[in-house]
C-alpha cells in the first residue's frame, strides 16, 4: 500500500493491521527506488476538480494523467474490486480519471485539469511504476473549499493564525476521509470479511 502522509498511514493500519505500508511522502518525496512488489495500491486523499464532487466522494480511477502528460492505465481487475467495495459500503463513487499534479491544485488550475477529462487530483499515483497500479482516493478539498499551499509545510502553516480555521477543518475531515479510503481498500482486499464498524466508512463516527 502506498500512502503519502501519516494520517493516511494510520487509517490503513487501522483497517488492515497486517498490510505492508510504504509512507512515500508528498509527491513520493520519501520513496527511494521502485515500489517493492508487482502491485502498487495508492490509498489516500484527493482534491476534486469538478464542483459536483463533494468532500467524502470515493474516486477509483481507471486511468491517471501523469505530470508529463502521459496516461497511466490502472489495473482493471483491481479497479473493479475497489469500485465494488465502495458500492458495498454504500459510499458515493466516481470512476473518472485522476490527475497527478506537482502541487496542490487551486483556482483556475482545477479547470485546466478538468478540461483534460480528470475528476480529481493527487500528487502521487501517476508517479508510480509497477506492473499493476490502482488507486482509491477520497475527496478532501473541493472548488468551493480549497486548501492553501502552506499545507505542503504543515508546521509553518500552524505558525500562521490565518491558517488556524482551516487547520480545525482539516483536523476533522482529513482523518475521516482517510478512514473512508482505507475502508474501501480493506473491503476490496477482504471482500468476504464484515466491516468492523460501518460508520467509520460512511463518516458518521
Amino acid at each position: 500500500m502506498i500512502v503519502a502522509v501519516g494520517v493516511e498511514a494510520r487509517a490503513v493500519r487501522r483497517a488492515l493491521p497486517r498490510a505492508r505500508i510504504v509512507v512515500a511522502g508528498v509527491g513520493l518525496s520519501r520513496l527511494r527506488g521502485p515500489v517493492p512488489g508487482p502491485v502498487a495500491l495508492s490509498c489516500g486523499l484527493a482534491g476534486a476538480l469538478r464542483p459536483d464532487l463533494q468532500t467524502g466522494t470515493v474516486v477509483v480511477p481507471d486511468r491517471v494523467l501523469r505530470p508529463d502528460g502521459g496516461w497511466l492505465r490502472c489495473d482493471p481487475d483491481l479497479v473493479d474490486a475497489l469500485a465494488a467495495a465502495a458500492r458495498r459500503l454504500a459510499l458515493p463513487l466516481e470512476r473518472g480519471p485522476l490527475a497527478t499534479c506537482p502541487t496542490i491544485v487551486r483556482g483556475p488550475a482545477r479547470d485546466q485539469w478538468a478540461r483534460q477529462g480528470c475528476v480529481a487530483a493527487d500528487m502521487e499515483t501517476g508517479l508510480l511504476a509497477a506492473p499493476r497500479v490502482a488507486a482509491v482516493r477520497v475527496v478532501l478539498d473541493t472548488p468551493a473549499r480549497e486548501l492553501s499551499e502552506v499545507w505542503l509545510r504543515p508546521l509553518l502553516a500552524l505558525a500562521r493564525p490565518s491558517a488556524w480555521p482551516e487547520a480545525l477543518w482539516l483536523a476533522r475531515e482529513a482523518p475521516r476521509c482517510a478512514r473512508r479510503a482505507a475502508a474501501v481498500l480493506a473491503a476490496a482486499l477482504q471482500p468476504h470479511a464484515p466491516v468492523a464498524d460501518p460508520r467509520a466508512a460512511r463518516g458518521s463516527d
